[in-house]
């Protein structure tokens, strides 16, 4: 069992653990030990997490957000398996708290009067350089 939160506990059958062979440090071990792996949570049909949890999680996960809803980790920083499995929870647990925590509202603002002339001003400035780069003429 992982607990995310104090409302939200993934269970280890949402969770599937799958180890392959890992490139990088590991010198000729790395042909003979499957130490690296993917973990699958199937997060689009989970109990345990509520929809609006489900929608954030889905943005924050990106391309590792499969078409059958599953949210799929991998890990092959050390040469330890069992460190590894330990990497890949610790970072499904910190992806979902971070879903868990709902958006800021953004409060709309207007630029001050000083920001729109310095703006101006910068633009006028940069212009007339530009104006300065033209062909010269031979007279």
């Amino acid at each position: 069992m992982l607990h995310v939160t104090d409302k939200i506990t993934i269970q280890d059958w949402e969770i599937t653990e799958n180890f392959v062979r890992a490139s990088g440090p590991g010198g000729q071990n790395v042909n003979k030990v499957s130490s690296a792996v993917e973990l699958r949570f199937e997060a689009e049909t989970s109990p345990s997490l509520p929809p609006p949890v489900k929608n954030r999680l889905r943005r924050l996960a990106g391309r590792r957000w499969t078409k059958e809803g599953a949210l799929v980790l991998q890990c092959d920083e050390t040469r330890s398996q069992a460190r590894n499995r330990e990497i890949a929870r610790d970072r499904l647990k910190d992806l979902i708290a971070e879903a868990v925590k709902p958006p800021k509202r953004r409060i709309a603002t207007r630029p001050t009067l000083g920001s729109k002339k310095r703006r101006l001003k910068a633009k006028k400035v940069r212009g007339e350089v530009k104006a300065l780069r033209g062909r010269v003429d031979p007279d």
